[in-house]
């Protein structure tokens, strides 16, 4: 594909992944074909071929893109400002929600679990994911920190890896059991950490902290 899509090309692009994305969700990669994201999409193959040329793993690594964005869009506006013991909170429910809504379908699953093993390209679409969730998480704890609420001395960077790798444990034990008390789990020990690393001899206790 040369040149610069128009608008209605973006449109048609766009489709076309959404649509590959719901089939890979629901089949695998492995059993997915063109020809199912071909009916989904309501797309002739010369038309697919004219926006991914290169194929099925052009496609493929346009999906795992777009996977990836949603798992970032679906936590938002919350993960973008962790500035609050509230915001914590309602990122909290804004996440368990959406994976115990999307369950098996969810875009962290078909993400990890299928294009991003079997795709050239998928895995650093996989690891910038991680890094831009790592530090949107990171910058929550530096807010805490800036406003008083968490020690400066709490090791930032290890503490929302170790945040993020929860929060993956928990949505694998959501896609292999259907049941979120892991997720839930993690969450709720991650967040009372903080909040009891600001509760530290000699740091002001916040006000209007919720209780849950």
């Amino acid at each position: 594909m040369r040149g610069p899509l128009t608008a209605k090309g973006q449109a048609t692009r766009g489709r076309i992944i959404h649509g590959a994305a719901e089939v890979l969700r629901e089949k695998g990669v492995a059993a997915a074909t063109l020809d199912d994201i071909l009916a989904r999409t309501r797309t002739s193959k010369s038309q697919l071929f004219h926006y991914f040329p290169s194929g099925k793993d052009e496609l493929l690594l346009a999906v795992a893109q777009f996977e990836a964005d949603q798992v970032l869009d679906d936590q938002q506006p919350y993960l973008g400002c962790l500035d609050s013991w509230d915001a914590w909170y309602r990122w909290r429910d804004t996440l368990i929600e959406r994976y115990e809504e999307q369950g098996d379908q969810c875009p962290l699953g078909s993400l990890f679990l299928q294009i991003g093993r079997n795709t050239p390209g998928a895995r650093a679409i996989v690891t910038e994911l991680l890094r831009q969730w790592q530090e949107y998480l990171a910058t929550g704890i530096r807010a805490m920190q800036d406003a008083g609420h968490v020690p400066a001395s709490l090791d930032v960077d290890r503490t929302a890896a170790a945040l993020l790798a929860g929060i993956q444990g928990g949505v694998s034990i959501l896609l292999s059991t259907g049941h979120s008390a892991h997720l839930h789990a993690v969450l709720d020990e991650g967040i009372t950490s903080l909040r009891n690393a600001g509760s530290a001899p000699g740091l002001s206790a916040p006000a209007g902290i919720p209780t849950r």
